[in-house]
């Protein structure tokens, strides 16, 4: 068999073409408007060698930057150990395709099944799916799965969740024909504002989407009361969470979420110029929200003589390949290497670990904070709540935030993310996250850099 098949001789163009029932390939593409189409040929360069790219792309990484960077807000830049790697490729694990065949797929499936039951530990939950896309597609997909289980077409988010987020989240509720509200924070405390809660909450409402930490770092200091509004009127809790802020924050399973979502790429994997991510998904174990949770869960089983445990993929929902359009979701793949990394990762740090691990991450970020308010004058954070890892820089009234981010690249540091149109009602802001990259001389050097940038004392 040849390796490559040339399809562009014109007698078998034709004879595709006249097989599906269409006359030019030019109708293959009709459904592309006119106006974004690209006429004549592309302006390419001409073919080189292979040692020639070789050197075009060595030159190209010769400007990549060394910097430190800042930046949280969903994807942190974690050490990951070198072990996690080794083992991630071997054979056992190492796998380009879904393991529907368990038979020769046990180690994946167990290595997927300790993954979901770390979740579940995490959590407080008691039900884990083996990854979703990232923490937008899982928290996009729980608001769609919240409809279906309260039969309800509207939708509450909170007003600090990550941007990106609400956007894909919005997508995906237009395309289901969910009606989305943003609830209003209460912005001096960084969180949600109970009262305005209440007024948004009818009998229409399916669920609230909040994030504990939000994407500005702020923590809800009464969850619980969240939950049983929500649940006063029916609907459902769902939450998004840093994995790594429940080593000192109280899982969610504690006060009342429905279902838990979010980013797992802090649990063993690089940013790896963002993605692949892993959505962390989590729910109740009740029969009508089981049953409609997206991707796939794998279990644990006996053989049929009772004498040795086997592990499956015991619930598959999404069936897209055979339900099409009225699939419980369009989820078509898995994580399934970034989740079996941070299976990997969990069971390196162990429960302690874990523990001082976050508490760390916590610790840095406050010496940051207050070296920022002391230091440079900075209100930081501008809110007055509570926060974890990530917190608003506030530069309002000194320099525009976009600028000072620029201005940090050429010192070699990233401060953050600039996040001034995003909220406005902290004026000029950048997020800045720390993660255990970071030394104490890397957070010194942020605060002298930023005080030199604003022309020294406050």
């Amino acid at each position: 068999m040849r390796a490559y098949l040339p399809n562009d001789d014109d007698d078998i163009v034709a004879e595709m073409l006249g097989e599906i029932g269409v006359d030019s390939l030019d109708a293959l593409f009709l459904d592309v408007p006119q106006n974004i189409r690209i006429e004549g040929n592309l302006d390419l360069p001409s073919p080189v060698t292979e040692d020639e790219i070789k050197g075009v792309v060595e030159v190209k990484l010769r400007k990549n930057l060394d910097l430190t960077a800042f930046l949280g807000g969903g994807v942190w830049n974690q050490n990951v150990p070198a072990v996690v790697s080794h083992l991630l490729s071997r054979g056992e694990f190492l796998t380009s395709y879904t393991p529907y065949q368990p038979e020769i797929s046990q180690g994946i499936i167990q290595a997927l099944f300790e993954y979901q039951s770390m979740v579940c530990q995490l959590t407080g939950m008691d039900v884990a799916n083996s990854s979703m896309y990232d923490w937008g597609s899982a928290a996009a997909e729980a608001v769609l799965m919240a409809s279906r289980v309260t039969h309800r077409g509207k939708a509450l988010i909170a007003s600090n969740i990550g941007p990106h987020r609400r956007r894909v989240i919005e997508t995906y509720a237009r395309g289901a024909g969910i009606n989305v509200t943003a609830v209003e924070a209460d912005w001096e405390a960084g969180t949600l504002d109970l009262e305005k809660l209440k007024e948004d909450i009818d009998d229409k409402t399916s669920s609230l989407y909040v994030e504990i930490p939000s994407y500005i770092g702020s923590i809800e200091p009464s969850p619980r009361d969240i939950a049983e509004l929500l649940h006063d009127r029916n609907a459902l809790l769902i939450v998004g969470v840093d994995p790594l802020s429940l080593g000192i924050l109280k899982p969610p399973g504690q006060y009342g979420a429905d279902i838990v979502v979010g980013e797992g790429q802090p649990l063993g994997s690089s940013p790896f110029l963002g993605g692949p991510l892993l959505g962390i998904f989590a729910t109740r174990r009740e029969r009508e929200i089981l049953r409609q949770i997206p991707g796939r869960i794998m279990g644990m089983t006996k053989t049929l003589d009772r004498s040795q445990r086997a592990f499956t993929m015991i619930l598959q929902t999404r069936e897209q390949h055979i339900r099409r359009e009225r699939a419980t979701s369009n989820i078509c793949t898995n994580e399934t290497l970034s989740a079996t990394a941070a299976a990997i990762y969990l069971s390196l740090l162990g429960e302690e670990g874990f523990r001082r691990l976050s508490e760390d991450l916590s610790h840095r970020a406050a010496y940051l904070s207050k070296k920022l308010r002391k230091d440079v004058g900075l209100s930081s954070p501008p809110y007055s709540g509570s926060f974890y890892r990530d917190f608003l820089v506030s530069f309002e009234g000194t320099k525009k935030a976009g600028q000072l981010v620029r201005q940090g690249i050429d010192r070699g540091v990233l401060l953050g993310t600039e996040t001034t149109h995003a909220f406005p009602h902290y004026g000029e802001s950048v997020l800045t996250g720390v993660s255990d990259v970071h030394t104490k001389e890397d957070l010194d050097r942020y605060v002298e850099i930023v005080k030199d940038l604003l022309g020294g004392d406050p």
